[in-house]
């Protein structure tokens, strides 16, 4: 088993995201989740900040803590560092005390200490019940027992996915424009659609080439189009950049794709946003249909984000809605989110 830290507030869609790159997710509380198993794509994962192999799991205070570690059993020696970290601020655990405490019951195993450099990280972790109750597609799990008390969970580190979102923000793109997606929402979108190596990622609405840049770096052979001629210009550019391995990006109509039937693993779309076009809200709804359409001929899954939810819209173009998710932007903005696969 592996215990899971998730990023954020929204445990619903970090576990989600998550079980992109691991088996039997099940949210245990607030910011804490747990795995059956893991792939290598854990590594690339945005809204999950550690991967630990699980030690057990207790009441979150510090006496239980301690019986925990003193309980259980494990084939390591070395130098060690002990993690608390009490998950927003739920459980008001002192995080030094338990350091202190659990680092103790490991030098009386035999272990020593080291803060700098130590052969083993573990982890306490305590968080309060889970942020919402309100699970929307398959893949993830709430835990039975997730009450009211919360819970500690104690791991020993086993993978840090990399957090270097804000060193490459879209202002410092060569091609920006105003709205771009933040890169951590992008990775986590390309990573539901299933991007991975091997994988064909398009954009049929690319815009200034976000989700593109996310799905190359997980490895995807990335494909864009646009309608305007600056966005084609301004995502080749940007992809060029980064150093995508493997991209084209081409003017086109995202409601006739000139692109062959089942050519892509995976759609990835931020839809237009109503108060950001001149167009009506029916005529957007239609030109959406029509992409989604032509989406669902050339790849058997797609995730669609917009500012209002696009369910029906998605449903009425032949698509199945497996999760919906809704993320607070700012006071002004939520982003839906909709995994769409093909009907059997």
């Amino acid at each position: 088993m592996f215990l899971l830290e998730l990023a954020g507030t929204d445990d619903a869609f970090a576990a989600y995201e998550a079980a992109s790159a691991a088996s039997r997710v099940t949210v245990r509380g607030g910011g804490v989740a747990t795995a059956r198993g893991i792939t290598d794509r854990v590594s690339q994962l945005a809204l999950t900040h550690r991967v630990s192999e699980l030690l057990g799991t207790a009441a979150p205070d510090l006496d239980s803590a301690r019986a925990l570690l003193e309980a259980a059993s494990f084939d390591r020696s070395g130098s060690v560092a002990v993690r608390a970290r009490d998950i927003r601020g739920a459980t008001g655990v002192s995080t030094q005390a338990v350091e202190r405490a659990l680092g103790s019951v490991l030098v009386d195993r035999g272990f020593t200490v080291d803060l700098d450099d130590p052969d083993h990280e573990l982890r306490a972790v305590f968080a309060g019940p889970p942020s919402t109750t309100e699970w929307d597609g398959d893949g993830i799990e709430l835990a039975p027992d997730a009450g009211e008390e919360g819970i500690c969970a104690l791991g020993w580190l086993a993978v840090e996915p990399e957090r270097d979102f804000t060193d490459r923000a879209p202002t410092d793109r060569p091609f920006f424009q105003p709205g771009s997606m933040d890169p951590s929402l992008a990775r986590a979108l390309v990573n539901v659609a299933g991007a991975r190596p091997d994988a064909r990622v398009l954009d049929p609405m690319c815009g200034t080439g976000g989700l593109l840049l996310e799905a190359s770096r997980v490895g995807s052979a990335v494909v864009g189009v646009d309608a305007l001629a600056k966005m084609v210009r301004g995502t080749r550019e940007n992809l060029a950049a980064a150093r995508a391995d493997a991209f084209d990006v081409c003017r086109g109509d995202a409601r006739r794709l000139p692109l062959e039937a089942d050519a892509f693993d995976a759609v990835v779309v931020d839809a237009p946003y109503g108060r950001q076009t001149k167009v009506s809200a029916d005529s957007l709804a239609a030109l959406l249909r029509d992409a989604l359409a032509e989406a669902r001929r050339v790849a058997p899954r797609a995730v669609v984000v917009g500012d209002r939810p696009w369910a029906g819209v998605a449903r009425e173009a032949g698509w199945t809605v497996s999760a919906q998710f809704k993320r607070r932007v700012h006071r002004s903005l939520d982003r839906f989110i909709h995994v769409l696969d093909r009907r059997r």
